[in-house]
């Protein structure tokens, strides 16, 4: 990219939340970076890997808790860089996923800032390797729609989804910030021709020791706990597998309680 002499910007994916799950490159670009702009569903475990000696920024800017507009964000990586500064701006999961890299990117060209993507791991992606399932069984599913479940941002104004268009039985929905209106939910995906009995999985902080699932079907999905954000609702025949392994542990964890019921009397 065409750029200043002075700083430069790296637009990171930190993954899932999993130190682990970090990429070599997105590492190295911690332990060498002038300042860190990061969102607030970074994890903990992933800052604490940041030099102590490195500024450290944070821009998080969630919905109906906005701390700073985008931008004041592309102001401060544009401030950082022209000060010649190496600026990494850390963003969970994959930039180009639902992180405003497009926004950003924009406005690095426009300043004329020298900059990187460097992709992470989505948590749509962890959420399913956690599952230990294929999001693209050839056997049931052939294509992925990863979509946003409400609107963010500025855009609240955007039109309502037109799930009839994106629900088919070979499909795998990949659902992020899917809110916590799941009857709602429910309601649409029926409307739009999604049988009730298609496995419905919701995931909270994905590859972290915090993760939380609830497997349902779409037609019980009403019944879904609020869990923690970040979270990723995956729905398709794909998830056969994992609906059938929480049944089966379900149904060892009833049957340990009840020994343990009958061994007390």
């Amino acid at each position: 990219m065409k750029g200043s002499l002075t700083g430069k910007v790296y637009l990171v994916g930190a993954g899932p939340g999993d130190p682990e799950l970090l990429t070599v490159k997105a590492r190295a670009l911690l332990d060498r970076a002038g300042v860190v702009l990061h969102d607030d569903l970074v994890s903990a475990e992933i800052i604490s890997l940041i030099p102590p000696q490195t500024e450290i920024v944070n821009v998080g800017k969630r919905s109906g808790l906005k701390k700073i507009t985008q931008n004041e964000i592309n102001e401060r990586m544009i401030a950082f860089a022209k000060r010649g500064l190496q600026v990494v701006r850390l963003k969970s999961g994959d930039p180009a996923i639902f992180g405003r890299l497009a926004e950003e990117t924009d406005a690095l060209e426009a300043a004329d800032i020298l900059f990187e993507v460097v992709p992470g791991i989505t948590a749509g992606i962890a959420a399913a390797a956690s599952l230990r399932v294929s999001l693209t069984d050839r056997r049931s599913s052939s294509r992925v729609v990863i979509v946003s479940g409400h609107p963010s941002g500025e855009n609240e104004n955007q039109e309502k989804i037109d799930w009839k268009n994106l629900v088919t039985p070979e499909s795998t929905l990949v659902i992020y910030m899917p809110g916590h209106d799941f009857s709602r939910l429910r309601e649409e995906f029926l409307a739009a021709g999604l049988a009730s009995g298609v496995p419905a999985v919701l995931v909270s902080q994905a590859s972290t020791p915090r993760q939380q699932q609830y497997c349902t079907r779409v037609g019980e999905m009403h019944k879904l706990p609020p869990l923690p954000a970040p979270a990723i609702l995956l729905i398709g025949r794909s998830l056969e597998r994992a609906h059938r392994r929480s049944s089966a542990e379900n149904l060892s964890l009833a049957l340990d309680e009840a020994d343990l019921v009958i061994s007390a009397k």
